[in-house]
């Protein structure tokens, strides 16, 4: 019947089980308001609001509903992005931290290196002022390249590891123990002393003048160590500058191991410095000059040579002797052109002494050469040029080699002995009796004579036991086939000992000091013929052995 309904049918108020019957419009517009802040708070941030359902049950309390649970679901993932945000930032951290570790360690020892060490001296200065001053030491190994160059590379890392060691035992753990580089190391001391800091370094030579064994080969390590303690205003910059300049004094010390730095250290570092540039430009200003010292053959009197020995002629500070630059032209890089230019005035000065003198075919002069010249590869070249320009046979020309240079020199160094020899060049050991004196060595070694050191020669020469004693030196170079020339003879006594025990020629202030080119004339070999050492010691019986023939 049109106007009836079917009782049973949904009303439109109760579709999808909500009641969508009418409420009062405030109580609507109070829910909706509800909703809406709720929202504001989810869109701000606030994910654990949460609306209340109302018990009608309808259109909006669905939306609630639905609401709700968006609201639950975001703060779940929000927690899980915030655990794996976490998670991952520490393990960026840590990958951080561990490169940064890298960044600031040595990797052979282990140590702090040189950023991490002026960032720890430049932090203990910027609370020096609380905490106390902090101490910086400046450590070069002394000799190292000796070490690398007989026993290798590989023995020279295991020395640094074990310098790092004992450092390391040395000191506290809140101070901080770097190398910087090569055998050089540095430590920063916390808040400490100028007494405390020496003594600090003077245990650290101790500790490492302990044998070690590397490689089946027992070695001992001696250290020059500078200490710096800053002053009010003192950066870190200045303090490495000052413990620098205290280390380079303990190396250039005899018997100074540790040195604390003195303003007066600086002043010499800035003099040596201005030395330094003046010494780069004194060879193409002609300041150079060759002084001679005769080698005189002891049986007869004959001078059989010259050493040629290097001079500096300073414009204001004079005359200068060879240790008080040769040091300094090694460690600035001019040491080469020095070498050259001495062995082209040496040979330059013979070619004109045997057009106005007559000479000995046998006279020859006598250069020292250094470590750093046998590894340079134009050595070779240069002698062979040199020798060829001036006319001279290679017989003439006697090379000096330090007894260190020839027992630990590598590779090249031999290279350049087995080509020096080819050429016909004279070698001879230098200073012999200052460092390895091993029969050995001279059994061994590719030279033609021995130097005996002065210090081999007692003033008391008139002892039995002195005799005895430069006898079988002179007996060990004889049996190794060598000529024996004896330096720093200064007495009549001395060298007619030597004579009379078979020494082939000797130097020294009895015979001349090292004169001008002018002072080696006719006139000077005219007084060394009349030999008037032979009178003064004729109780020393003759040698049993011959002379040399190699003098």
């Amino acid at each position: 019947m049109m106007g009836l309904s079917n009782s049973s049918d949904p009303s439109p108020e109760q579709v999808n089980g909500w009641d969508h019957s009418s409420m009062s419009t405030d109580l609507l517009d109070s829910r909706l308001n509800d909703l809406v802040d709720g929202i504001v708070k989810i869109a701000g941030g606030d994910l654990t609001t949460r609306l209340p359902v109302s018990d009608a049950r309808d259109q909006l309390d669905a939306v609630i509903v639905g609401f709700n649970s968006m609201a639950a679901e975001l703060l779940t993932a929000q927690g899980e992005l915030e655990t794996r945000v976490k998670n991952r930032t520490a393990m960026l951290m840590e990958a951080f931290r561990k490169m940064e570790l890298m960044a600031l360690t040595d990797p052979l020892t282990q140590l702090r290196n040189r950023t991490a060490l002026e960032t720890a001296l430049e932090s203990s200065l910027a609370t020096a002022g609380s905490r106390g001053a902090p101490a910086l030491l400046l450590l070069d190994l002394d000799s190292f390249k000796g070490i690398n160059d007989t026993l290798g590379h590989g023995a020279g890392d295991a020395v640094l590891k074990i310098v790092a060691e004992r450092l390391r035992a040395s000191v506290r753990k809140e101070d901080t123990v770097a190398r910087l580089g090569g055998d050089e190391f540095a430590i920063v001391l916390q808040n400490t002393s100028a007494s405390n800091a020496r003594k600090v370094g003077e245990e650290i030579v101790a500790a490492l003048a302990r044998p070690a064994t590397v490689e089946e080969t027992e070695i001992s390590v001696a250290v020059s160590i500078g200490i710096a303690i800053p002053k009010q205003d003192d950066s870190a910059v200045d303090l490495i500058l000052y413990a620098d300049t205290a280390m380079y004094a303990a190396k250039n010390e005899a018997n100074a191991s540790v040195v604390l730095f003195s303003r007066d250290l600086l002043n010499s570092r800035q003099v040596r410095s201005v030395l330094a540039a003046e010494l780069q430009a004194a060879i193409s200003n002609d300041e150079m000059v060759l002084y001679y010292q005769p080698v005189v053959a002891l049986k007869t009197g004959e001078l059989v040579g010259v050493e040629a020995l290097v001079r500096w002629q300073h414009p204001r500070r004079g005359l200068l002797m060879p240790d008080e630059f040769i040091d300094l032209a090694e460690e600035i890089g001019a040491m080469a052109p020095l070498a050259v230019w001495v062995l082209q005035t040496a040979l330059a000065q013979l070619r004109r002494w045997r057009e106005t003198v007559v000479l000995d075919p046998r006279f020859s002069v006598q250069v020292n050469i250094s470590a750093t010249q046998l590894q340079r590869p134009e050595l070779l070249d240069d002698v062979q040029r040199i020798l060829s320009e001036e006319g001279i046979e290679p017989a003439n020309l006697v090379l000096e080699i330090t007894e260190y240079s020839m027992v630990t020199g590598n590779e090249w160094d031999l290279y350049s002995f087995r080509g020096l020899r080819q050429l016909g060049v004279g070698l001879a050991i230098d200073d012999f009796g200052t460092g390895y004196s091993s029969i050995s060595y001279l059994r061994t070694l590719p030279v033609d004579g021995v130097k005996l050191d002065k210090s081999l020669l007692s003033s008391d020469i008139a002892a039995p036991a002195e005799r005895e004693f430069i006898a079988a030196i002179l007996q060990l170079v004889k049996s190794c086939s060598l000529a024996a020339t004896f330096e720093g003879i200064e007495t009549g006594e001395q060298a007619a000992m030597l004579a009379a025990l078979g020494c082939d020629s000797g130097q020294g202030y009895y015979f001349s000091r090292p004169v001008p080119a002018p002072g080696i004339n006719a006139a000077l070999v005219a007084s060394l013929l009349e030999v008037p050492w032979r009178a003064a010691w004729p109780s020393v019986p003759e040698t049993p052995f011959p002379p040399s023939s190699k003098a």
